[in-house]
This record gives structure tokens, sequence and C-alpha cells, in this order.
């Protein structure tokens, strides 16, 4: 796939303001500081598109950006940061589950997870909850260029051991760096099939 053009359309704080379109959505999740604006932004070629930032949190927003005019990203806030306070980690968690369980046009959604660590909670409970409710997802490992192909493969290789624990099968899988390009390819043909089957 191409990327023509890529623009930033809106940013809410509710899925009821989302744009009244019928385009399908790719929704892009994670904790805090995974890399996901600048996976965004390597996906679409626009450096700027994403905003990024060294400061764990500062997606707080749902945000479109409209691709091609045919089909959107979508931004979503970060899960698990522990230095907000109760209330705000639990709007932020009215507003990503009102979005993943309510949004018609969320065609799947992209998890990401930081490859340099070993299989974290928050990442495993968040996709069982995915599971649990039916969301269609995949894993996208970022950051893959800072570790070695056998630490990277390792951590990776842990990760889908976990889930087979509990899992009949495993999501699409994707090792991607938003500094080398690795992975681009890969999902953006995984969303023009799903965009060829709509």
């Amino acid at each position: 796939m191409i990327i023509k053009s890529a623009e930033f359309k809106i940013s809410n704080s509710t899925v009821s303001k989302c744009p009244d379109t019928t385009l399908p959505e790719y929704a892009f999740i994670g904790r805090s500081n995974v890399g996901k604006s600048s996976l965004i932004n390597m996906l679409t070629g626009r450096n700027g598109l994403a905003k990024t930032s060294s400061t764990p949190g500062k997606t707080m927003l749902i945000n479109h950006f409209l691709i091609n005019d045919e089909w959107y990203i979508v931004d979503l806030p970060g899960y698990g940061y522990a230095r907000r306070g109760k209330d705000s980690r639990d709007e932020l968690r009215r507003m990503i589950e009102g979005y993943v369980l309510h949004r018609a046009q969320m065609t799947n959604l992209f998890v990401l997870v930081d490859s340099r660590h070993e299989p974290q909670k928050i990442d495993l409970e968040f996709m069982e909850w995915c599971g649990e409710n039916g969301v269609p997802f995949s894993i996208v490992f970022t950051k893959m260029d800072k570790l070695g192909k056998i630490i990277g493969g390792r951590h990776v290789f842990e990760y889908k051991k976990r889930l087979l624990e509990t899992w009949e099968e495993l999501p699409p899988i994707f090792e991607t760096s938003s500094q080398d390009g690795r992975g681009r390819d890969e999902i953006l043909a995984y969303i023009d099939e799903i965009n060829h089957s709509l």
C-alpha cells in the first residue's frame, strides 16, 4: 500500500464525538511510552503527524488521522501510567473502553508491546480483556532495533508462550522499529487486505 495522504482530523474525549463516517478505523494502543506516535509516523511516512514525547502518558484524547481519504488511523491514550491519579486513570479507561467496545467503525486494534521487556502483566491482562470482549486485535512489538536478534526473538517467543497458556491460537503478530522501518510493509499490507475484504 502506498500512503498518498495522511492528515489529522479531530481529537476528542468521547466516542460520540468521533467522525460521522462509515470508513474503517485502525486503532493503536499500548502502555505509556511504548512508541505509539513514532510508529504511526513511520507507517504514514509523516514525521510530525502524531506528536511524539519523551513524557509518558502524553496522549489524553482519541486522535483521528485520515489516510488516503479511505480509512483512519486512530491514536488512543496509553494505559497503565502509574503517576496519574485514580480519577484520571478511570476517565482514560472509560474513554478507551467506550471507543474499543462501542465504535462500530473500529476494524482492528493494534496492541503495541515494548519488545525490550519480558511479558508484562498489564499487557497480558489487556489482551485477555480484548479476547473476552471479542475485540479483533493484533500484537505489534515495537523498538525491535534496540535488541539483538536473539534477545528480541526470545522476548517475542516468551509472549507467544504466555498467551498460548490460555489461547487456542494467536492473533496476527508484527515486529517493528520506527527507526529502521521494519514491519511497515507488513502492517500496511494487512490493513490493505482487511480493507479489500470489507
